[in-house]
């Protein structure tokens, strides 16, 4: 059944759920019939999608803000998924419990802060979980925190959103791989994709890395003058690689 037609069997008003392109693009990456903790629910819209679409049979709704939170729950009962669903207000994953879920997504924070929240979760280091993870900056520092820890991005898209390029990945305990300094602003994985916003994103990094680089020339500071000249010589090859269809 549909799921304005679930909506309807269970005597909710059908509504055109408020999710964005970015989101949209995270839930394509949730396994089929997924268990997830949703870290940072916000207003719970997207594990109430994840519901019901079918792509989720569970799904924690974890938030630090009270306010956020009591929406989350107002809108569960709404959609009539609220069965279906936990409610914590925690920090980060503190209050998932490891056995509850098979699949973690955080979206829609900054990179530096979604690495800490794995780093400081031990449990989440096991192949058996994956991670849906959507930085809103500092992507680069994120693909390194997680190379260091030990995972490996399996997938990666891209998707615009408000006149925006947002990356969303797929990441896994295991199988990890040093990354080089351009594979911190695109993996392996995103460029193996043959994603057709990869161009626009070139476009957006590549003249960014070459004011970088410029006004390290005229610093002193050799070690990140290396890291960035490393890096855009790099991604000037991805984008040569990607336009010649290597």
């Amino acid at each position: 059944m549909a799921a304005g037609g679930r909506a309807l069997a269970r005597g909710v008003r059908p509504v055109r759920l408020p999710v964005s392109a970015r989101l949209e693009c995270c839930a394509g990456l949730v396994p089929q019939g997924a268990r997830a903790a949703d870290i940072g629910a916000d207003h719970g819209y997207l594990g109430i999608s994840l519901l019901l679409n079918g792509r989720a049979e569970f799904v924690h709704a974890s938030e630090l803000r009270e306010q956020p939170l009591r929406r989350a729950m107002e809108n569960a009962l709404r959609f009539g998924v609220a069965d279906r669903m936990r409610f914590s207000r925690a920090d980060g994953l503190d209050a998932v419990d490891p056995d509850e879920v098979d699949t973690i997504v955080c979206a829609g924070m900054g990179g530096d802060l979604i690495a800490q929240i794995l780093d400081r979760c031990r449990w989440v280091r096991d192949p058996r979980y994956t991670l849906i993870l959507q930085p809103q900056s500092s992507g680069n520092d994120l693909r390194r925190k997680l190379a260091r820890m030990g995972f490996a991005i399996e997938q990666e898209r891209l998707v615009r959103d408000g006149g925006f390029l947002y990356q969303a990945m797929a990441a896994r305990f295991g199988n990890a791989a040093p990354v080089t300094p351009g594979q911190e602003y695109v993996s392996a994985a995103l460029l193996r994709s043959g994603d057709p916003l990869l161009p626009d994103y070139f476009d957006r990094l590549i003249p960014s890395l070459e004011r970088t680089v410029e006004g390290l020339r005229r610093g002193s500071e050799p070690e990140r003058l290396h890291y960035y000249e490393t890096a855009l010589r790099e991604l000037r090859e991805m984008r040569e690689l990607y336009d010649n269809g290597c």
